[in-house]
């Protein structure tokens, strides 16, 4: 059966998934468990994007403590830039112990295995250091590659870097913390919980699994990017959204729950919220015009160098140019991007929003307009 959905059923969907409709989440783990996965990027414009994610699902109740609690005790772990459940470690194991895989393996993975067998002599002094001194930043484990890291873009010659990261795909190593915006390592032996692990292909299905429920509704097969992948596979039930091309996928869950009252709420969300980091997904969805313009050239931004996109209810309805400036306890907001011709009651609704993100770093609200 192929499920028909109105283009309001579809945003519904993804909105319900990732826990932006109301009432609130009140647990920080319910919320973990719930989205999957959470990027670990800490610009730190307006706040790291996992307190931020956080943030915009628990409200004032979040606080960064709690996040570090839940990764000190290993409830909570971060593989691969990706903070997940530590129960999830075992979707991860197997494929860990065969990296870079088994069978046909693609051409890039295989030549970064050759390159870690190479350099194999730079992996036991790591290995060694670690177990001596860890945890520790990258900049203070030794680089005695024979062979360096060569790439065209900013990776060149990052070996010590390019060589940790497989070192934790392959299970050597693992995230013990954070010192600053340093990432501090330590032998995967020490942080990784005890447990079981599963063949890769039940393994893989399980995660494009929780990705769906995540998210609630994605393509089967998209473009990827770096990281978590945005398409899922086929899990879920078949759906497709009028006036929308192509086939979707839709987590049962969240297809029994349609004919339930929705109540929308109005957040400011992450840049790299998973509602929206796929791109094509947003506009297929939401028809949103957004892009991350951090890495533009100021004079052609047109929202500002972080802005957060504005969600209300199951529309998105504009940005918020916002810059945390600690320095001068203020929460600089540059410019409100009305994308639709905000009522005043929405517009009140935004700024409640924008207070309510001060507050909650500390700050005092300073419009600049």
């Amino acid at each position: 059966m192929i499920h028909e959905l109105s283009p309001r059923e579809a945003r519904r969907i993804a909105v319900r998934a990732q826990l932006l409709d109301a009432p609130r989440p009140t647990d920080l783990l319910e919320v973990a468990r719930q989205l999957a996965v959470i990027q670990v990027d800490l610009t730190a414009t307006v706040a790291p994007n996992a307190d931020l994610v956080f943030w915009s699902r628990l409200g004032a109740a979040y606080s960064p403590d709690d996040l570090d609690e839940a990764v000190a005790s290993q409830r909570l772990i971060e593989v691969q830039g990706m903070l997940r459940p530590g129960s999830d470690l075992e979707l991860f194991r197997r494929a860990m112990q065969t990296w870079p895989g088994v069978g046909d393996v693609e051409p890039f993975r295989q030549s970064m295995a050759e390159w870690v067998e190479d350099n194999e002599i730079c992996r036991q002094d790591i290995l060694e250091t670690l177990r001596a001194d860890g945890p520790l930043p990258v900049r203070d484990l030794p680089d005695t590659t024979v062979r360096p890291w060569r790439s065209s873009g900013w990776n060149n010659n990052r070996n010590v870097r390019m060589l940790i990261e497989m070192m934790e795909a392959r299970g050597d190593v693992a995230v013990a913390g954070r010192e600053g915006r340093d990432r501090l390592w330590d032998l995967a032996e020490r942080i990784y919980p005890d447990g079981p692990s599963l063949p890769v292909d039940e393994a893989l299905a399980i995660r494009a699994q929780r990705r769906l429920a995540g998210l609630g509704i994605a393509r089967e097969k998209t473009t990827e990017t770096p990281g978590e992948p945005n398409s899922v596979g086929p899990v879920g039930e078949e759906a497709v959204i009028d006036g929308v091309r192509g086939r979707w996928r839709v987590d049962p869950e969240q297809l029994a729950r349609l004919g339930e009252p929705f109540a929308g709420r109005t957040v400011l969300i992450s840049p790299l919220d998973r509602l929206i980091f796929d791109r094509k997904r947003m506009v297929d969805l939401f028809a949103f015009d957004y892009q991350l313009e951090m890495y533009k050239p100021v004079a052609k931004r047109r929202w500002g160098y972080f802005a957060l996109p504005v969600l209300r209810g199951d529309h998105f309805v504009g940005k918020v140019d916002a810059t945390a400036d600690h320095e001068h306890g203020t929460l600089r907001v540059d410019a409100v991007h009305d994308d639709v011709g905000l009522s005043r009651t929405a517009r009140a609704e935004v700024d409640a929003e924008i207070t309510a993100l001060a507050r909650w770093l500390g700050l005092d609200v300073l419009f600049s307009r």
